[in-house]
């Protein structure tokens, strides 16, 4: 017995030196540059053909622009057939205007320019869920989420080296004034983070008071100069684009701040139900909010976007990493590689309401194809539950952790001299161990991914622990991280003037009913 008992003692220092370990510093880079080349699942043949429909839909069904006689105006003055709110293209017209002038690659500016992101090329940049109205942890369950939950996943998103942008509307903190919460929202991404930011879209006003922040940070002329902001253009499939979503469009054109134009899509019910027939539509709307952003600006960063899920043909709700979204998935970031622009998608996107087997699989099963595919921005990368409609502070965590080991995938094969190691092999020669070479001992700190999550321990090692799950040692985790974080230095006279313009701003909108 009292050599069981030494076992166990032992084992509880090799726990303690692994939770030392999970606590030293990662160094990561600012954004993923992949070294692995895309999978990619249509052929020239199926690349042309899904074009073509995607032209037949703009030339013979058309687009709505909705509420927005300026949208029209734009379009109609380039060329295009403007009936009521429909616009129809001349065969061709929108891939030679987006490709004469839209950008393949871009930067988007943070406040540290140490965090500055490349979005683009070879470049993977992970940022996290957005848009959920609810938050889930382990000891209060399922709640309507508050601006100290956005605070807290804006802190969370800004301590890992695994997640390079610090998002949008990671929840929809519901105890602040809806005309107003944008600004709390803004303040709290530059608050509490050095990372890039994504902008409010909700009304055109609320995207300039995005704008106006952003030179309060920055500086009228860098921002006038530069990309700070990158934000959400959703079109309102099928084949819709709204006056809110337009005017918010315009405000950033205007000032030189990305869009990411995005087809939102449940098939079976936004889209058809095949593969193909959604390809061919998402194309088609996203050709046309491009092309209109860059007739309104030429040379205002664009993304590809797009959304995919599935739906139930029993009840209507969305599924998600299900096989054919990720086909969706592959054959849109082959799209955009042609038409020479960004491409959004993808995450970590599970339909389960709670962070258990379900979600697990049903994110890997998403997350996968966001690396494969080579998408550049990756939205809802982390804390996903529900299908978007909960943020779960140790889904996040665990979220960050798949990321992390998405780092060291991306970086593929090293054939280095190092990487070959001939001279390990040499050393050891047959019938011996590695563990003692030189080779060994001089790469084993970074010779594998090291999860701060998962437990590899024995079995008695692990009881002895308290025998805890994942869910439960991912709520250590993100209570560790919120208690050590340290709020990065902003100068005093850019809170202040943040301060000032918010101040302003909420005495303005107070009554407006400005929804």
């Amino acid at each position: 017995m009292s050599e069981v008992r030494g076992r166990r003692k032992s084992g509880g220092g090799r726990s303690a030196r692994q939770a030392s370990r999970a606590s030293e510093t990662v160094q990561a880079p600012a954004f993923i540059t992949r070294q692995l080349n895309p999978f990619e699942v249509l052929d020239e043949a199926g690349l042309e053909l899904i074009e073509r429909n995607a032209d037949t839909i703009l030339e013979e069904i058309g687009i709505e622009f909705r509420d927005d006689p300026e949208a029209l105006e734009v379009l109609k003055a380039a060329g295009a057939s403007v009936e009521g709110e429909r616009v129809r293209f001349p065969k061709g017209m929108c891939r030679q205007i987006i490709q004469a002038s839209a950008p393949s690659t871009y930067t988007q500016h943070a406040r540290n320019s140490d965090r500055s992101v490349e979005i683009g090329g070879k470049n993977t940049v992970f940022a996290p869920g957005y848009g959920c109205p609810f938050v889930r942890d382990l000891d209060n369950g399922r709640r309507y989420a508050t601006i100290n939950d956005f605070q807290n996943f804006v802190k969370l998103a800004y301590m890992s080296p695994y997640m390079h942008h610090s998002g949008g509307t990671v929840c929809e903190p519901v105890d602040v004034p809806v005309t107003t919460r944008h600004l709390d929202m803004l303040y709290s991404h530059i608050k509490y983070s050095d990372k890039a930011f994504m902008g409010s879209v909700t009304a055109p006003s609320r995207a300039q008071d995005t704008v106006d922040m952003a030179k309060i940070v920055f500086g009228e002329d860098f921002v006038k100069n530069n990309t700070v902001t990158t934000s959400l253009i959703n079109a309102n499939s099928p084949m819709t684009f709204d006056d809110t979503m337009l005017g918010a469009a315009k405000v950033y054109a205007e000032n030189n701040q990305a869009c990411v134009v995005t087809p939102f899509i449940l098939s079976g019910a936004m889209s058809p139900v095949t593969i193909a027939g959604t390809l061919a539509q998402i194309l088609a709307e996203v050709l046309a909010g491009i092309t209109f952003i860059q007739l309104y600006r030429p040379g205002t960063p664009c993304i590809f976007g797009t959304f995919a899920s599935s739906i139930s043909m029993q009840s209507g709700a969305p599924t998600f990493g299900t096989p054919e979204p990720a086909l969706v998935l592959y054959g849109a970031a082959q799209l955009a590689r042609r038409l020479g622009v960004p491409f959004r998608s993808g995450g970590s996107l599970p339909g389960s309401k709670i962070a258990d087997a379900q979600a697990a699989y049903e994110s890997a099963n998403t997350l996968m194809p966001t690396i494969m595919a080579g998408v550049n921005f990756a939205l809802h990368s982390a804390g996903w539950l529900e299908g978007g409609l909960s943020m779960g502070y140790e889904k996040f965590v665990m979220d960050l952790d798949q990321l992390g080991m998405a780092h060291t995938f991306c970086k593929g094969i090293d054939l280095s001299e190092n990487g070959q190691a001939l001279d390990a092999i040499r050393e050891v020669g047959p019938g011996n161990h590695f563990l003692g070479c030189a080779h060994t001992q001089a790469n084993f700190k970074e010779a594998f991914y090291m999860s701060n999550l998962t437990d590899n321990n024995s079995f008695e090692q692990w009881e002895e622990d308290g025998s805890k799950d994942m869910l439960v040692r991912a709520n250590a985790l993100w209570k560790k991280m919120l208690n050590e974080y340290q709020a990065p230095p902003l100068d005093q006279g850019i809170d202040d003037g943040l301060q000032d313009f918010m101040a302003k701003r909420r005495e303005e909108l107070a009554g407006t009913g400005d929804f």
